[in-house]
């Protein structure tokens, strides 16, 4: 089998010649040490800097050849399009921010940036305009006739799949999720959720029909679309189950209605503690949920248990143990996700989020390792 029929026997319930291998994402410093150059893909904070000073064209050339020179070296079975490897932004035609201090930048509107080391990225700290009031006007019920993906992330998208699209698995970028609409952000959402839920109603509808509205960018080379809206936190959902149902469980299942139809397959990645929904994303008609969070009290053998033979899991390795275990740790967890997950099928093997940065060399080749020994059916 290749990584196409593999994982498709897998979501169909089937039994493949050998359990999937896949990850959410690589990140740029596992990539550079495995292709054997610097990379621009999954490297946020160079992007962000190039894109400001407008390079897009060298971001694009890296992260067509280097997802293709990855997956040349590592055997993964899903092609993901995840941050920082397809979405080339269009020029803005302004100048770059002002540099202010080593990590530190500030733009032509105030705002401030900087590098933080604990998301590898530039984030911005500082937003003069402050926070806006929202209403449901805000988000009228026809969100306009949108754009298509300018043509230099649409190559991008385009030579990966005619590249690799015949041998793996596509997980691809579009074909988006409604997910948790939370304007404003974590807790000013949560605020609108308790005090203004007609503001929610309102956000949830406009995104289900922007999303309806965009799946004319989806790729004819897609077997699936890759859904990343996380739903909880390390203690529990953002909202109580309750809220979720009444108002975003209803938009994610038309999602899924619509796409399955069109032949797709949909793919959830949700971090955090969401065993008190998991029956909703059976639901929903999730067809894979990826992430399984055991820093969160997630435990895929106790999933597997409960929910394997409704749902294909795909993870099994702490991305905790990768960063600051031993690579007996990361042994450990493969052998124990494969004991419990791999008899029936229904399981993808993986991080418990990314290969993120900070991977130790020596614990991701434990894991691989571990993968090749006990693969096999």
């Amino acid at each position: 089998m290749n990584g196409k029929e593999r994982v498709r026997t897998v979501l169909a319930g089937g039994i493949p010649d050998r359990v999937p291998l896949a990850d959410w994402s690589v990140d740029h410093d596992t990539v550079e040490r495995l292709i054997g150059r610097p990379t621009y893909l999954r490297n946020k904070a160079a992007c962000t800097r190039a894109f400001w000073e407008g390079r897009h064209a060298e971001v694009q050339r890296s992260w067509i050849a280097d997802t293709i020179a990855l997956h040349r070296v590592l055997p993964l079975d899903i092609v993901t399009f995840t941050m920082a490897s397809w979405h080339i932004p269009d020029p803005t035609g302004e100048a770059p921010p002002r540099q202010t201090a080593a990590d530190t930048w500030e733009d032509a509107r105030g705002r401030v940036w900087r590098f933080t080391a604990a998301a590898d990225d530039i984030l911005c700290i500082h937003d003069p305009a402050g926070p806006r009031a929202w209403t449901a006007v805000d988000f009228p019920a026809d969100p306009g006739p949108g754009r298509a993906p300018n043509t230099m992330t649409r190559a991008v998208v385009d030579a990966v799949i005619d590249e690799l699209g015949s041998e793996k698995y596509i997980a691809g970028p579009f074909g988006g999720e409604v997910g948790m609409v939370l304007p404003g952000g974590y807790a000013e959402g949560c605020t609108l959720l308790a005090e203004a839920p007609e503001v929610i109603e309102a956000a949830v509808a406009h995104s289900l029909a922007a999303c309806e509205r965009d799946d004319a960018w989806i790729h004819p080379g897609q077997d699936a679309v890759l859904w990343g809206g996380d739903f909880g936190h390390k203690t529990g959902t953002f909202c109580s189950p309750r809220m979720f149902r009444r108002f975003y469980k209803d938009a994610n299942r038309r999602r899924v209605e619509r796409l399955h139809a069109r032949g797709l397959q949909v793919l959830k990645h949700c971090c955090g503690n969401v065993r008190a929904i998991l029956d909703d994303f059976v639901d929903i008609g999730y067809d894979a949920y990826q992430s399984i969070q055991p820093t969160a009290g997630m435990d895929i053998v106790e999933v597997k248990a409960a929910y394997g033979e409704r749902l294909t899991l795909w993870g099994g390795v702490a991305v905790e143990n990768l960063i600051s275990g031993t690579a007996d740790a990361v042994r450990a967890d493969v052998q124990r996700a494969m004991a419990a997950c791999k008899p029936g099928g229904r399981f993808i093997l993986g991080a418990s989020h990314s290969i993120a940065v900070g991977t130790r060399p020596e614990n991701h080749q434990a894991m691989l390792e571990e993968w090749r020994r006990l693969a096999d059916y």
